[in-house]
């Protein structure tokens, strides 16, 4: 059931049957939205607004699902923001007044403030710790610079500490409008009940329409670096940018990362790098698509002695992967493998219900799980060759090394 509100608040019910519900408000804006003042508001937003609202201090909001049994969470991407729970059956309307209370209602207490921005700066500080983590940033920076993609989800400590709460009112009032919102519900309840506590939390609120704001990606330039780091692996990233969420070669992006680098143990390059050579531990390959852009990496870490001949195997393989088509038989194996790897995912619950959220939020619609498999057993391999050709020119391919 999809249901759009007075308001233009979209709301999205997924009946299953069990005794645990699950909702959350998917806001599409992120990082993205941001200005060059504001890099790292929209996650500052997220962390904060568990911090106090109107009615709720901190320790109010925190203890009002767990004192229960429930869970309350959240997160920031670079296009969407969303605080989500889980929770027993009867306490649904108790957590759907809480997100919108935290959503909406959200006061940004000093103190608190002071007191979260040295919690977030220790995440930033983190973060750039970890080497397989930061280099992500710092690649989408060379891959997309320019962009109002470039910049990484956290910010930086100096921009966090100039945030306050009426930056974090402007960011919302800008950019947190109700054609914008989407509420995703899951659980064994009645789809009155569920238009019930919508409207009553949600509809309410005044409706915004959002002023669209130009998503220029900048003139793509691939290039090629490397960073010195006092670290005992090198650490690499290859990749170009990647079709769009809304791309007819989506899917077959999809497959490609799944088969180089998926999370199943026999991906291609984990068997090159970590089985057959025994130059690598972390090994993987991803594809995040964007409202009108996308970004394929592919990524290894390896002793510094053994970069060279990572680096070989790594190019020698997505070579043959754009020269050389599967046969018949090899997709018809690796179909049933990334069908199943599907599938495995779609008993995530909570999973389950952000994506439907995302999905009405991105294309007005749930796509259903038996739909995408249709679409995948329709691929054939003159797709998957023109997806690897496009990802792998060697003209596109940019390259970034932590050594």
């Amino acid at each position: 059931m999809i249901h759009t509100l007075a308001n233009g608040i979209r709301v999205v019910f997924t009946p299953i049957k069990g005794d645990v519900g699950y909702c959350g408000i998917i806001v599409g804006a992120g990082s993205r939205n941001e200005k060059p003042e504001e890099y790292g508001i929209a996650h500052f937003i997220e962390h904060t607004i568990f911090k106090g609202t109107k009615k709720r201090s901190a320790y109010a909001i925190l203890n009002r699902l767990d004192s229960v049994g429930g869970e309350l969470n959240a997160y920031t991407t670079k296009e969407e923001t969303t605080v989500h729970a889980a929770f027993l059956l009867r306490d649904f309307e108790r957590a759907a007044e809480l997100l919108a209370d935290m959503l909406f209602n959200s006061t940004f207490p000093q103190r608190e403030l002071n007191r979260e921005k040295d919690v977030i700066a220790d995440e930033i500080l983190s973060y750039a710790d970890t080497p397989s983590e930061a280099i992500f940033d710092d690649f989408e920076e060379m891959v997309f610079s320019g962009s109002s993609l470039a910049h990484n989800i956290l910010g930086t400590t100096e921009l966090l500490a100039t945030f306050d709460g009426e930056a974090a009112q402007r960011f919302m009032h800008r950019n947190y409008t109700t054609d914008r919102i989407v509420f995703s519900v899951m659980g064994d309840f009645h789809e009155a009940e569920v238009l019930r506590v919508a409207e009553k939390y949600l509809g309410s609120q005044a409706k915004k329409l959002a002023v669209e704001q130009g998503k220029s990606v900048a003139v793509y330039t691939p290039s090629n670096k490397v960073i010195e780091r006092d670290t005992h692996q090198c650490h690499v990233v290859i990749g170009s940018r990647a079709p769009s969420c809304f791309d007819e070669d989506k899917l077959a992006t999809s497959m490609v990362a799944s088969y180089l680098g998926g999370d199943t143990m026999n991906a291609r390059l984990s068997m090159l790098l970590r089985e057959r050579a025994g130059i690598g531990y972390n090994v993987s390959a991803e594809y995040t698509s964007f409202a009108d852009i996308g970004l394929f990496t592919i990524y290894f870490g390896t002793d510094s002695s053994s970069l060279n001949r990572a680096l070989r195997i790594v190019k020698k393989e997505i070579e043959r992967l754009r020269s050389v088509p599967f046969t018949e038989v090899q997709l018809a194996r690796f179909k049933r493998q990334f069908i199943g790897q599907l599938l495995m995912s779609s008993v995530d619950n909570e999973e389950n219900m952000l994506s439907a959220g995302r999905s009405v939020l991105l294309y007005g619609r749930v796509v259903p799980t038996d739909e995408i498999c249709r679409r995948i057993e329709a691929v054939g391999p003159a797709d998957l060759l023109r997806a690897a050709q496009a990802l792998f020119d060697p003209e596109r391919i940019s390259q970034l090394i932590y050594k």
